[in-house]
């Protein structure tokens, strides 16, 4: 934590404290609060420069400091208003927000009964990991937004990363050592929250069908984790001054069963609102692809179209990419809302970062997507997008279904030919008109490009 006199006035949020990852070559901000009308300076040990500032009516104060060239340095910050505040241990990195519902907050250590692939071997591995940290941002519901949140920063080692958030420290430790570079990661999520729990209060307003009265909400909302506003406010709130390189993001199964576009709508708005809040542009937002689960009824279609929601997401939310998830759960994890394979979610939330946000070009970050289908009698052609110049399997495809005029699925047989694309043929459907692939609640596909990333499921028919 923070060094402080005890006769100091100035007054630190919990995040600005000892082993914190600063955003590198950035205007940092720095903030707090003291008695009105205070001069408080503030110098960073790489620099000569020194900040001053003098505090409002409120006794709140912040400055933006120039950060150095992310390094393994360690640095210090000293806040002076008479006494003096030292910030010890800091780094200048790389740092992102882990955001979402549980299968962000899912740590390396796993829930119970929800176990991580490789916990014991990633526990041996963190001795190798020194510029990873993290600080976890407590689960906090409020009426009305706050400032500050109980926290600390950690620095990844055997003894804590067990409690690290399993999706982010496998994000970082890629970024990190593709780049060489220290990462930070804050962790501001609730496991079971809708993408309503984040907005806030003008929005909700806005939207006019959620309730934003206490005891309304609360009638409403017998689990805690649905309800609206009262996340953002106390969970995200307390971390918006902190300046970050961008968002990695997952959520959605709390929203299955949203009508419409209800769903992409109202995350491309919780994004438009976190990039206002930060006051640092289009920061990246980087989101996954709800995981298959059965949501009671493996055959069923509800997962399958809020996935689809997130692809509409994707494309209507400025510099965002999505990652597929439809390979990484095995057969048996059809009941597991919190699928054990976070390793490949992690790394391929960094392949995005390290190609779109890094400029690493060589990295293959995009999943294969639907472009195109023909029908020629009993066989339909499929031509796919983002190959990256390969396709993983030429023979035995499995994930695809076609209909007829009837509306009703039927397993398909499938195989790729390099000028034809995939060739798609059912003994059931003598004239087909529709294909799907991978959409259902559970159903697991295994087709892949050329970087190993699977095709993202999908429809040709609108029923």
């Amino acid at each position: 934590m923070m060094s402080m006199k005890a006769e100091s006035k100035v007054v630190l949020p919990h995040i600005l404290s000892n082993g914190m990852v600063l955003q590198q070559q950035s205007k940092a901000r720095i903030w707090g609060w003291d008695s009105p009308g205070t001069i408080v300076k503030v110098k960073a040990s790489w620099s000569d420069d020194e900040y001053e500032v003098k505090t409002g009516s409120d006794g709140k104060w912040l400055v933006a400091i120039s950060t150095p060239k992310a390094s393994y340095n360690k640095h210090t910050i000293t806040i002076n208003d008479g006494d003096e505040t030292v910030i010890k241990d800091v780094l200048s990195g790389e740092v992102w927000v882990c955001a979402g519902q549980s299968n962000m907050e899912m740590p390396v250590k796993g829930f119970g009964n929800c176990p991580v692939d490789n916990y014991n071997q990633e526990v041996i591995n963190a001795a190798d990991v020194k510029a990873v940290r993290s600080v976890k941002i407590p689960s906090r519901m409020a009426m009305t937004p706050q400032e500050d949140a109980q926290c600390e920063w950690k620095e990844c080692s055997p003894a804590t990363v067990g409690d690290f958030s399993a999706t982010g420290y496998f994000f970082a430790k890629t970024v990190s050592k593709a780049l060489g570079i220290p990462v930070g990661l804050i962790e501001a999520n609730k496991g079971g929250t809708r993408a309503e729990s984040w907005l806030d209060y003008d929005n909700l307003k806005a939207l006019g069908d959620e309730p934003l009265d206490t005891m309304k909400i609360i009638s409403k909302f017998k689990r805690d984790y649905h309800r609206p506003l009262v996340w953002g406010n106390g969970t995200f709130h307390p971390i918006l001054n902190y300046t970050v390189a961008g968002i990695i993001y997952y959520q959605g199964c709390s929203n299955v069963g949203d009508p419409g576009n209800k769903y992409s709508e109202r995350l491309a708005l919780l994004v438009k609102q976190w990039r206002r809040d930060f006051k640092l542009g289009d920061i990246p937002f980087y989101f996954v692809e709800i995981a298959p689960y059965y949501y009671d009824n493996v055959k069923g279609t509800g997962g399958a179209l809020l996935r689809e929601q997130q692809m509409r997401a994707q494309q209507i939310i400025p510099n965002s990419a999505l990652v597929c998830t439809n390979d990484l759960v095995y057969p048996y994890e059809t009941t597991q809302i919190h699928p054990s394979q976070k390793q490949g979610v992690g790394e391929r939330l960094a392949y995005n970062a390290l190609n779109k946000t890094y400029g690493m070009k060589q990295i293959i970050c995009d999943s294969p997507i639907y472009k195109s289908m023909t029908i020629k009698g009993d066989t339909v052609y499929v031509k796919l997008d983002r190959l990256e110049g390969a396709i993983s399997r030429y023979e035995d495809i499995e994930g695809f279904e076609v209909a007829g005029a009837d509306k009703v699925f039927h397993k398909a047989n499938a195989r790729y030919y390099w000028t034809k694309g995939i060739i798609i043929t059912c003994p059931k459907v003598k004239s087909p008109v529709a294909v799907r692939y991978c959409f259902r609640n559970f159903m697991i596909g295994n087709v892949k490009n050329m970087g190993g990333l699977p095709l993202h499921p999908f429809r040709t028919d609108k029923w």
